[in-house]
């Protein structure tokens, strides 16, 4: 039990003393930057959920996308 003491306070003065934390600036621009780059991977996604989902539009009554394109695919 001593050992497991000892490990949480080295692992809490590690934390206070070794680790740099971002600024707050820096964290906001990263922020940004992730919030950016799932916008245009979703983006991206749609477009191509988009033209799988207008083949598929000839064959049914309802747009069904991509997945509706691998359900049709394996029998569903």
């Amino acid at each position: 039990m001593a050992s497991f003491k000892t490990y949480l306070s080295e692992s809490y003065q590690e934390l206070l003393h070794k680790v740099s934390w971002p600024t707050w600036k820096e964290l906001q621009s990263s922020s940004i930057l992730v919030l950016v780059s799932a916008f245009l991977v979703s983006l991206i996604i749609f477009v191509m959920d988009f033209v799988f989902g207008v083949h598929n539009m000839a064959n049914a009554n309802f747009w069904k996308g991509f997945l509706g394109f691998i359900y049709k695919f394996m029998g569903h």
